[in-house]
């Protein structure tokens, strides 16, 4: 296991407002499903599960890339998107190009679920495969870009991305603040501020948590944000001890949305200045996770279950390193077949 810990986060002008995460959530309005809150029980501890699997997408990607297609110019958007993605944010770009009536094309690897690859392609993207590294998958999208003239949606490192997967923190804040019962039917910022929660957020490329962690900043006087990655796919604390984004030379992990070679440049110095704690969760823990999930009768993939992986792993108490608020685990997606689940349920112990 490890753990990177920061001192002192604060926000600075280089790290997207509270008021672009707003402006996100209205486009996002009658599109994005405002995701339940969902309380259960562990042992002597109660945690709230933020269930973004439930998306029409089936995960959190969706807010990013709708949020990034509306700020497009409409003659740049008319001509059409291209991504690369190993399965979730594809699914996204897909469902959001078809929303607005555009073209996508996706650029996915050799070995993306076919669960992945066939949604992809139901909500209207022309999907390619191309090798089974993030890098190779870029490289191909920015060629057809080239060739095509079409706008890359990048996966998470963008401000409209970010901003658009900070709408889930915007959500936790109204729901937690209405669980007062002298809370008012419309939190105010006063209410929101009380909350004060310890949210357990996965990380790939970073892009949700960059958003949850400056929608954090803003909205909560106190609390704690913690990200968590598979052991064999740990890009970002290991960026975080050099310093700096740098590139994995190899990985190895079952969680597949997990798996960006490096952070992006703009989601690590989120990262470096507003995320507590990055921590890092064995394959074991992540399939015990899956398996947790499914006896509360939620389904949820690998990616999704890195949370609560944490919580199995490390214990409630190590992650709220002495705080008291409402614990929080982002579940972020939940697209896996019936085969790769049974399996995944057979062999967590």
């Amino acid at each position: 296991m490890m753990s990177v810990s920061r001192t002192s986060p604060r926000t600075s002008p280089t790290h997207i407002a509270a008021s672009d995460i707003r402006a996100a959530a209205a486009r996002l309005s009658g599109v994005a499903v405002r995701t339940p809150l969902l309380p259960v029980e562990h042992g002597r501890d109660r945690v709230w599960l933020k269930c973004e699997s439930f998306q029409p997408t089936g995960a959190f990607k969706l807010r990013g890339a709708y949020n990034f297609l509306a700020c497009l110019d409409p003659a740049e958007r008319a001509r059409g998107v291209v991504t690369y993605s190993s399965g979730n944010h594809a699914q996204a770009v897909a469902f959001a190009a078809r929303a607005f009536g555009v073209p996508a094309t996706v650029v996915m690897p050799t070995d993306a679920p076919a669960t992945k690859v066939d949604a992809t392609r139901r909500f209207g993207a022309n999907v390619e495969l191309c090798g089974t590294l993030s890098t190779e998958r870029e490289e191909r999208a920015r060629e057809i870009a080239s060739e095509s003239g079409l706008t890359v949606v990048p996966p998470f490192d963008h401000p409209n991305i970010i901003a658009g997967q900070g709408t889930v923190a915007l959500e936790i804040a109204d729901q937690l603040a209405r669980l007062s019962p002298a809370a008012p039917a419309v939190p105010d910022e006063a209410a929101r501020a009380q909350v004060a929660p310890v949210l357990l957020v996965p990380i790939g490329g970073g892009g949700l948590i960059s958003g949850v962690a400056a929608a954090a900043r803003a909205l909560f006087s106190g609390g704690r944000v913690v990200g968590v990655e598979p052991e064999g796919a740990a890009s970002m604390a290991e960026s975080l001890r050099a310093g700096r984004p740098v590139p994995l030379e190899h990985i190895d992990t079952i969680a597949d949305g997990l798996r960006p070679v490096s952070p992006g440049e703009l989601t690590y110095r989120h990262c470096a200045a507003l995320v507590d704690e990055v921590v890092t969760v064995s394959d074991e823990a992540i399939r015990r996770g899956v398996r947790w999930c499914f006896d509360r009768r939620l389904v949820v993939e690998p990616s999704g279950a890195a949370g609560v992986a944490a919580v199995l792993e490390l214990g409630i108490d190590a992650l709220r390193d002495g705080r008291s608020g409402p614990f929080v685990i982002v579940i972020s997606g939940g697209n896996i077949g019936w085969r790769r689940l049974r399996s995944l349920l057979a062999d967590a112990v």
